[in-house]
This record gives structure tokens, sequence and C-alpha cells, in this order.
């Protein structure tokens, strides 16, 4: 009976701690909609370029580490041991080449092509082109993979609901979605940066504290039964090296991520942004890691644990009294919020801006128009991804985060890396990679499983490796060879492409 209270005490705390944190997000989203109401496309959608180096930073990174990265990681690692700590490597090393050398460029590239908005504005106005497909490729693959990427966040939402007030996870998901769809509705990409600005900060603070505190406070057990192998057995195994190093591909075309490269207010502060913004990656991985670890170590195995994926959780709840267990377990909220509305908006901008402005409306909607549609879409995505979680089949979080990081990575990563630093670069040769990388992701993730199971030797050597690499791979070589095969681009091109690397603000 007093453990009942007990619990019962503690769920109530975490729950004020719940509603307190919902309100001051959806604060943020009320004072954006008042302050920007005037405002016009550029601002809904890309904060009007004024995006301080801090916000920025903690932005990007927030919008990028969703509660995968405090529920799917430590589990994967928790359940598989060391060869899964190559994601986390991968994943470090990925955000600070992005930083070091995408990010400068993208935001000049961005000013000088037209002030673009979106990536696949830029990519369009990239070559000056006059036709309107690659924007409609581009936000195609967007509403697809941001529907699956949205599902995860809304999925962890609904996990953690369940797992600190008891409501249904059903419930708990339509919750989660109503809260990240209204301030985002409202306030938009300065809302979103904001909101991700304050949570980065505390899913910094809940990564540093949990896995320090439980390497003291838990005790060690002499065994965990039911883990699929030892700590170290995989950790060298070189599919598991390779897979967790070709995470880092996808920074180079995650949209939501890079976009924030073009949000900020001048060239000066991407230096200070960087440094900010690879420090909290860097920081934020290794404490994942250790979340696993230490929680391999830790924490007797259970059935609910694996699926739940709920390793970070319990640590949490056996390690820190009930007020501050309901601030570390926000951190996940604050993980899955942060992504999913970077991702809402981002499919929206690319509907609204790049499919419906130029193609239905002709360039003839206004501003306050242009808004209204991307308010719309942003409910259609979020309805979608509900329909996608809520499906028992769905999957773990981890593995929808997977499956939609390979298609950007593999359909768009060689693509703007090309833009940005190959001046021979063309239209077509853009269309074919994203088209090819796409498609190769996508079937080597369906198609492979099955045929290893036909061929030993495609069971040995390509079952197991994560889809990205051979998407990026073969994106890069179909993007250079249609390249190579078709007409050089235009002088007006190639001159574009001069004035926009020597640009300065």
């Amino acid at each position: 009976m007093e453990e009942t209270l007990v619990s019962a005490s503690m769920r109530i705390e975490e729950i004020v701690i719940f509603v307190i944190y919902l309100l001051c997000m959806l604060a943020i989203g009320i004072y954006f909609f008042f302050k920007d109401r005037n405002g016009g496309e550029k601002t809904y959608f890309l904060g009007d370029r004024q995006m301080r180096p801090w916000v920025a930073a903690l932005s990007a990174g927030a919008s990028d580490m969703s509660a995968w990265v405090l529920m799917g990681l430590p589990t994967a690692i928790y359940l598989k041991g060391m060869g899964q700590v190559w994601i986390p490597v991968g994943l470090a090393i990925g955000y600070a080449l992005s930083w070091i050398f995408l990010a400068p460029r993208l935001r000049k590239f961005s000013v000088v092509y037209g002030d673009a908005i979106t990536i696949p504005q830029f990519l369009t106005n990239r070559f000056l082109a006059k036709s309107k497909s690659l924007q409609v490729i581009c936000a195609i693959v967007f509403l697809i993979a941001y529907t699956i990427y949205t599902a995860s966040s809304v999925k962890a939402c609904g996990t953690l609901f369940n797992t600190v007030t008891g409501l249904d996870p059903i419930y708990a998901m339509y919750l989660a979605a109503i809260v990240i769809v209204s301030y985002t509705f409202l306030g938009g990409f300065s809302a979103v940066c904001w909101t991700d600005f304050f949570q980065g900060l505390l899913i910094l603070g809940a990564m540093l504290l949990a896995p320090v505190f439980a390497a003291f406070t838990l005790q060690t057990l002499p065994s965990n039964p039911g883990l699929e192998s030892g700590l170290w057995d995989n950790a060298w195994a070189w599919k598991d090296i390779a897979s967790g190093l070709g995470w880092g591909l996808g920074y180079f075309g995650m949209p939501h991520i890079i976009i924030r490269f073009m949000s900020l207010k001048s060239q000066k502060n991407i230096r200070k942004s960087s440094v900010i913004g690879i420090s909290w990656t860097v920081l934020v991985v290794i404490f994942a890691a250790l979340i696993g670890i230490i929680g391999r170590k830790s924490i007797a195995y259970t059935p609910e644990i694996a699926a739940g994926e709920l390793v970070f959780i319990e640590m949490v709840r056996q390690v820190f009294p009930a007020l501050l267990c309901g601030v570390l377990l926000s951190a996940v909220l604050a993980a899955s919020m942060s992504t999913a509305d970077s991702q809402l908006l981002a499919a929206s901008s690319a509907f609204s801006s790049d499919v419906y402005k130029p193609i239905i409306r002709k360039g003839q909607s206004s501003d306050a128009e242009l808004l209204w549609v991307g308010r719309f879409i942003v409910l259609i995505v979020a309805l979608l991804a509900l329909l996608i979680a809520t499906n028992p089949s769905c999957g773990s979080i981890m593995g929808l985060v997977s499956n939609a990081w390979g298609v950007f990575g593999a359909a768009f990563g060689p693509t703007i890396l090309l833009c940005l630093f190959w001046k021979r670069f063309n239209f077509l040769g853009a269309i074919a990679g994203i088209l090819v990388g796409a498609v190769v992701d996508i079937a080597w993730f369906t198609c492979m499983p099955a045929l290893g199971a036909q061929c030993e030797f495609i069971q040995k050597c390509f079952v197991g490796v994560y889809e990205i690499i051979p998407g990026f791979i073969v994106s890069l070589i179909a993007a250079i060879l249609i390249t190579k095969l078709t007409a050089k681009p235009a002088d007006d091109v190639t001159e574009k492409f001069t004035q926009a690397v020597t640009y300065e603000d």
C-alpha cells in the first residue's frame, strides 16, 4: 500500500512538471503568432534570417536529436552492445563536417540564389531553372520521409505519456500531436527555433546528469539475462562499423537541420554557431552511449524495457527524486517535440512554397494565403504521422528514424554537396541524384533481406549494411555520370556560382 502511495505521489509530481512544460511551449507559439502576425512567407518559414548563433546552433541540434537519442539509441546499445556505439561516432563526425563545410557555403548560396527559403527552392535556383520539376520531386520525397520521421516523434511522446501518466498510448499520441501542431501552426519558424533552443538546453542537462548519477548510485547486477550478446561481442564487426559511421552521411541531406544554416543572421555568426552546435551534439551522443552501457550493466532486462525503448526512463526513475525525475523526463518530451515541429514546418514549406505557390497558383498567391496553406499542410502531415504511429506494426522509434534518415541522406546529400562545390554540376544531374538515391535506399531496405535469404553471399556481404551507404554512393555516381553525359550549364549559371562563392555580407 505504501509503495502504491509513493508511486502515485511521484506520478502526480511528474505530471505537474509535464503540464508546466507544455504550457511554456504553447506560450512561445502564441507569442510569435502575435509578434510576427504581419510577417510573410520568409518570416514564417525562415524567421526572416534573423536567428542568433546560440538559437540557430541549439535549434539545429535539438531538431536533429529527437527522442530516438534518449530512448532508441541507448536501448539499441543496451540490447546489442558496443557494436551500436559506432552510430554516435558517425553522428558526431557527420554533424561536425556539415557545420564546417556545408554551413558557410549553403548560407551564402541561398542568399545569392534568389534569397531561397527552402532547400527545393535553392536547388532549383542553383541552376536558374524555369522548370519546377526538381521542386516537385523534392516536395514529394519530403512529404513521404517527414511523415515517417514525425511518426517516430509522436510515438515517443505516446510512450512517455503512457509511462508517466498511465494514459492510453493512443490518446497520449493525440495529446502530444495537438501541442506540437499548436505552437508550430501559430508561431512558425521563430517559435520552432526558440522552443528548440530551450529544449536543447533541457536535453543536454538530462543527458549529462542521468548517466553520471546512475554510475554512482545503481547497483551493478552480476548478469543481465535475456540480452542478445556480451557487451563487446560485436564491437568490431565490419557491418556495425560501416553502418554506424554511415549515419553521419545523413547530415549532408537533412533539410530540417541544414535549413538552420540558411537562417543565420550573418556569415560572421557561422563560426560561433558551429562551435556551439558541434560541442552540444558531441556531448549528447557521448552521454547517450553511456546511458546504454551503464543501463546494460545496472538495469535488469525485461521485454517491456526492450519493446518500449525505456532504458533512459527506467534509469531516471531509479536514480532521481520525483520532482527532478519529472524535469529530466521532460527532456524526452523536449527531444520528441523539437524534432517533430521542425519536420512539420519543413514539410509544410516544401509544399506551400515549392508546389502550391509556383505550380498550383502560378505565383498569384498572397503571403496570407501561403501562410494558411502551410498551416493546413502542418495539420495533414501530423494526421498522417498519427496514423503511422498508432499502427501496432509500425516498428520501433529507432527503426522509423533510421528509415527516414536513410532516405534523406541518400537522396539529398550528394546533390547538395555537388551543388555547393562543383561548378559543372547541372540540373539533370541533380534530378538523377535525388531520384536514384531515394530509390536505391528504399529498394535496399525492402528487398535485401529477401535476397539474402536466397543467397548466402548476399546474406554475408550485404544484409545488415545500413541502406544509406549504397543509396548515397549510387546517388553520387548517378549525379556525376548524368552531369558528364549532358550539356554543360549555361554561362550565367557558372557566373552565378562564382558570385556565390565570393559573396560576403
